[in-house]
């Protein structure tokens, strides 16, 4: 599979073709959890669903986790695959590897030994405790899996491969649609089985994107040995803010439904059937940011400041343009789309008016993701981190929150999108006068 050199060549070309297997890659992931959704919910009922969607939650943080620590993966090897330095590459795919599988071995035997504690924390229902603790349990047994074949997926991201992952995760979600309604019901398994499903399907995914990886010789993998100090230092430098990055939009999430639920269940379902849809919808711009991170990645491992100035320019103009589109497409069809949720009149109206007015503002979103992708490339996790603290704490909630007192449920609408365009602002402030340019990875690295 082809690996591209994003330090010469047509820029809107390559961030045409790099970009179209992550978005298929992020519509894929997002599927998995809807899959085991559908079949828990119309195999086994109201109290299974909940139960996973309860263990979900705790899920969904380790795997903002992995995600964050990937980041961190993605900037430090397509800094060195732009420097072309095959020696630096090997050593620090190597130091990800011992990381990440200790952290990978630690947090599954916490996660299994507590599973209980952690689910008590979030006030699970009593009638929900055993299966989620089943599930979460045999989950957490298999989370080397659900690291292994995400870090392969950003290995080749950074090197210029971004069609190859794509054939890991259909696996994964083609097997997991296959396996659950066989363990659950035929195997009567029960919640258990959907476990199963799932951690079997992400291990057949890390087994057959390892053995690709190895025979193709995709990326320089060695058997692992103890990394030096240096390179430990730089990834837990790089990977705990990332990490921390994805816990603020998590929490920052939570807080906004503290505002929506003030409102009434009415609300609280068209809200939620809005922002099943804005996942979805998103996803262009989430691809975008992860292709802009390799291609600029690869040019700041050079100093190629006039490229990644390119990259820039047209990850944003790509952005706007795409997300202009959807929302307007949005504005139109909004009812439609919530009505595939939920059929509750008064939830569908105010899922209707929310999308409406939120479309609107997409791109500027879209905004933030391209330009504090381009940051994170030069390894400024830190200054990331306060951006996302600004977006979400200072803007996103305050703003919905007084938007909200003022001019009802709808202000909700209003709120969240004022919030994205002056968030898009001070984006373009740092990109433009931050200190970013001047952080050196390797300079003790190295």
């Amino acid at each position: 599979m082809k690996q591209y050199d994003f330090t010469e060549g047509n820029i809107f070309k390559q961030l045409l073709r790099f970009s179209w297997p992550i978005m298929l890659t992020n519509l894929l992931q997002t599927s998995y959890q809807l899959i085991d959704s559908l079949w828990v919910g119309n195999l086994l009922g109201a109290n299974a669903l909940g139960a996973v969607a309860v263990s979900g939650t705790i899920l969904f943080t380790v795997l903002s986790f992995i995600i964050g620590l990937n980041n961190a993966a993605l900037t430090i090897l397509s800094q060195q695959k732009g420097k072309d330095n095959e020696i630096g590459l090997k050593r620090y795919l190597n130091a990800f590897v011992v990381i990440l599988t200790t952290i990978a071995v630690g947090l599954g035997a916490i996660g299994y030994f507590f599973s209980e504690q952690f689910l008590g924390v979030l006030g699970t229902p009593e009638v929900m405790m055993e299966q989620a603790k089943a599930y979460l349990q045999i989950n957490f047994l298999g989370i080397l899996f659900l690291f292994g074949y995400n870090f392969i997926s950003t290995v080749l991201r950074a090197l210029g491969d971004s069609k190859t992952p794509v054939r890991f995760v259909m696996i994964a979600v083609a097997l997991n649609a296959a396996l659950d309604p066989i363990f659950i019901s035929v195997f009567k398994w029960g919640v258990e089985g959907a476990a199963y499903a799932t951690v079997l399907s992400q291990g057949v995914a890390f087994l057959y994107g390892l053995i690709y990886i190895l025979s193709k010789k995709l990326a320089p993998f060695s058997m692992p040995t103890l990394p030096a100090k240096a390179e430990v230092g730089l990834i837990l430098n790089l990977g705990i803010p990332s990490g921390l990055q994805m816990s603020v939009i998590s929490a920052g999430s939570a807080a906004i439904m503290s505002v929506v639920t003030g409102f009434g269940g009415g609300v609280v379902a068209g809200f939620s059937a809005a922002q099943r849809l804005d996942s979805l919808l998103m996803l262009p711009a989430h691809a975008l940011s992860t292709a802009v991170s390799s291609m600029a990645g690869q040019n700041i491992g050079v100093k190629n400041w006039s490229r990644v100035k390119g990259i820039a320019k047209y990850g944003v103009l790509y952005n706007f343009s795409i997300m202009f589109a959807i929302g307007i497409v949005v504005v139109f069809l909004a009812e439609y789309g919530v009505r595939l949720f939920i059929r509750d009149e008064a939830a569908v109206a105010f899922g209707k008016t929310y999308l409406q007015i939120i479309a609107l503002c997409y791109p500027f979103l879209g905004i933030n993701f391209i330009l504090n992708g381009i940051v994170r490339a030069a390894g400024a996790m830190y200054q990331v981190l306060v951006l996302n603290i600004i977006s979400f704490w200072v803007l996103r909630y305050p703003l919905t929150a007084l938007f909200a007192k003022v001019f009802g449920e709808i202000g909700i609408a209003i709120g969240m999108g004022a919030s994205f365009v002056i968030s898009s602002v001070i984006a373009m402030l740092y990109y433009r006068f931050g200190k970013w340019r001047e952080k050196e990875l390797f300079k003790k690295a190295n």
